[in-house]
């Protein structure tokens, strides 16, 4: 079957590898999309996602598609099902799993990083995370649900109220789908910080943003009770904090570089109580995911700028390709 394959660092080629064979509780999966986001850019480049990805590999882990094979154990699917799939398989076993922490797994694995996904004609997975979708989602919305259950994910973690006003930095993709998801979740009012006025007055004119503020000239005031960044560069990790009010919550939800710090000063997250809250990766969030965009409360295909092919992966990743604010892959019909 035809599938792009990470050989090194940098380095991709179209192959043709065999079709996988599918174990009693797995499902093979014909896929129809592949989101890329900032962590095939990562891994692409040799730096870690989630976990190691080590070459020959096939990324692709934010997928829809088509079932059309499933294990002797399977039960919760059918072939010809539509269907999502959460990258993400935790061990069960480690301290982390036992103590409802599974994010945080020692022995995580995941499609698309530790074992093949879907930049291939065809993916396996354990059958626990393959969901089915309604009919009224698109495949290509449906490949949208990963990132949207990490960004659910990341607003679990925080203590949501109606009284809030809150911050989002960064007018990347996940940064939008945050305008989106804090505005379902009821806050009183979002704000939107970026570095493209046209994306800011996008999402001012489109999803009912209040106030914009361009981070390389704009001063933004301290006036937040929730602040997401979105970006994961210093200087807007400085930012996230430096907008807050007493009492707020700063979700460090984009991922700077491993070896990568910031500087904040301690005296006014003591002053301030304010709460600083890591979030990595999405666990259990996809059937929320599903709901949300089901649902029509989020709309993901009017944030993706391009539809690319296999052959055009490679250019995504290395920069080739300008403009991208989110590219999905068509690999099937």
């Amino acid at each position: 079957m035809k599938a792009l394959v990470l050989t090194g660092t940098k380095k991709m080629e179209i192959q043709d590898i065999d079709t996988p064979k599918v174990l009693p509780n797995e499902v093979l999966v014909n896929t129809a999309y592949a989101g890329i986001c900032g962590t095939d850019r990562a891994l692409y480049a040799g730096l870690p996602g989630s976990a190691n990805a080590v070459p020959p590999i096939v990324l692709g882990h934010e997928n829809s598609g088509i079932v059309a094979e499933i294990g002797s154990e399977v039960k919760n699917v059918k072939v010809g099902d539509r269907v999502t799939v959460d990258p993400n398989i935790y061990c069960g076993q480690c301290e982390y799993c036992l103590t409802d922490r599974p994010e945080l797994c020692d022995n995580l694995s995941a499609v698309g990083v530790t074992r093949n996904g879907g930049l291939a004609k065809s993916f396996t997975a354990p059958s626990s995370v393959v969901y089915p979708i309604p009919d009224n989602l698109s495949l290509k919305s449906a490949a949208a649900v990963e990132p949207v259950s990490c960004a659910v994910h990341g607003l679990s973690l925080l203590d949501l109220k109606a009284y809030q006003k809150a911050l989002v930095i960064g007018d990347g993709f996940m940064g939008q789908l945050f305008v989106q998801l804090l505005q379902s979740y009821g806050v009183r009012q979002v704000d939107f910080a970026g570095i493209i006025d046209e994306k800011l007055q996008f999402n001012k004119e489109k999803f009912g943003v209040t106030n914009t503020y361009n981070t390389k000239c704009d001063t933004i005031p301290a006036d937040y009770d929730i602040v997401v960044e979105a970006v994961g560069l210093p200087q807007t990790q400085e930012q996230a904090v430096e907008a807050t009010k007493k009492g707020a919550q700063v979700l460090m939800f984009g991922v700077g570089k491993p070896n990568q710090t910031f500087k904040m000063n301690t005296y006014e997250v003591y002053q301030k109580q304010l709460k600083i809250q890591g979030a990595f990766i999405n666990p259990y969030a996809f059937k929320d995911a599903i709901a949300l965009l089901s649902s029509g409360k989020l709309d993901v295909e009017s944030l993706i700028s391009h539809e690319v092919s296999l052959e055009q992966v490679e250019d995504v990743l290395n920069g080739k390709v300008e403009h991208v604010s989110k590219a999905v892959v068509k690999v099937g019909e």
